[in-house]
C-alpha cells in the first residue's frame, strides 16, 4: 500500500530523499507508467502543460494507479479554483509557483487547508473522498496534503525569510532557470556559467538557511542527473530530474545517434534530419 501524506513528509524531513519528475504531456497513459516506473512522486504541470481539469482527473487517477504521489503545479497563487480542481481530483499535494511575498504564500497555503487551518471547501462525492469517505478523507486531509511552493525570483530571495514563516508549507523548491532570469545572469553570463555563478550561490544559501531555521524541506528542479549528488548532499531531499517530454527527449537522442554510429560504413549510411533539441 502506498504511504500516506504525512508518512511522505516524515521521510523527507528524515533526510530520506524523494525523486520525481514533472507530467507535461497531458497523457494519463504515460502518467500510469511512470507510476510504475519507481519514482517517488509525479507531478502534473498546469502552469506549462496543456491539460484541461477532465484530463487532470484522468492522470491523477493513473497515477494513482501506481505508487507514486501526484502533485499538481498549479498557475499562480492566486488560483485558488485550479487548487481546489485539484485537490478534490484526489492529488496529493499541490505546488504554488512565482511566490514573491508572504502574503501570497499565506492566501495559497489557505486555499489548500481546510478550516481551521485554512479556507478550503468541502464538497461530497469527489474522487478525493472515495477512498475513505468524506469524514475519513476530510479529518485527515490537513495533515497529508503536501504544500509546496516555488522559490524562483529575486524578490522570493529577498523576503525569503518572511516567505518560509508562514505555517502551512512543507517544500521550498528551487527553480534555478527562472530564477537566473529573475536576477539578470542571463544577460550577465554565456549559457551554462550562470548555473555555478557566485549570485546563484548565494541566493541558494540564503534560502538553505532559511529553510532549515524553519523546518521546510528543500527541493530542486534539474534536467537530467549529474548534479543530483550535489544538491542532495546540501539538502535537497526533494528532487526532480526533468519532465516526461524531456525523457523521451533523451531516449530519441540516445537512438539516433546511435543509428547514425552503427550506419556509418554500410554503403548508404543514416544521417538524422536537422533539430536544435539536443
Amino acid at each position: 500500500m502506498p504511504i500516506t501524506g504525512e508518512e511522505f513528509k516524515a521521510d523527507l524531513h528524515a533526510g530520506k530523499p524523494k525523486m520525481g519528475l514533472f507530467l507535461n504531456s497531458a497523457s494519463p497513459v504515460l502518467a500510469a507508467q511512470f507510476s510504475h516506473s519507481g519514482y517517488d512522486w509525479l507531478l502534473i504541470d498546469m502552469q506549462h502543460g496543456p491539460m484541461d481539469f477532465s484530463t487532470l482527473g484522468h492522470m491523477i487517477s493513473a497515477i494513482a494507479n501506481g505508487k507514486a504521489k501526484s502533485m499538481v503545479r498549479v498557475s499562480s497563487s492566486q488560483d485558488r479554483a485550479g487548487i481546489q480542481q485539484a485537490l478534490d481530483l484526489g492529488a496529493d499535494g499541490i505546488l504554488i509557483p512565482y511566490i514573491n511575498t508572504a502574503k501570497e504564500l499565506e492566501d495559497a497555503v489557505g486555499s489548500c487547508r481546510y478550516p481551521m487551518g485554512g479556507s478550503r471547501s468541502v464538497y461530497f462525492p469527489q474522487p478525493s473522498t472515495n477512498a475513505a469517505g468524506l469524514l475519513g478523507y476530510v479529518s485527515s486531509a490537513n495533515r497529508n496534503t503536501i504544500v509546496a511552493f516555488q522559490v524562483e525570483t529575486a524578490d522570493c530571495i529577498k523576503n525569503i525569510d518572511e516567505i518560509l514563516a508562514v505555517k502551512g508549507v512543507d517544500i521550498a523548491f528551487l527553480g534555478q532557470n527562472d530564477l537566473c532570469m529573475s536576477m539578470g545572469l542571463y544577460e550577465k553570463y554565456v549559457f551554462p556559467e550562470m548555473y555555478t555563478s557566485t549570485e546563484l550561490s548565494d541566493a541558494t544559501n540564503k534560502l538553505k538557511v532559511a529553510a532549515v531555521a524553519n523546518g521546510v524541506v528543500l527541493g530542486i528542479f534539474l534536467f537530467g542527473t549529474d548534479r543530483v549528488a550535489e544538491f542532495q548532499q546540501q539538502g535537497f531531499n526533494f528532487i526532480s530530474i526533468g519532465n516526461d517530454l524531456h525523457h523521451a527527449l533523451t531516449q530519441a537522442g540516445t537512438h539516433v545517434r546511435k543509428l547514425e554510429e552503427i550506419t556509418t560504413n554500410l554503403a548508404a549510411p543514416w544521417k538524422r534530419q536537422d533539430t536544435a533539441m539536443f
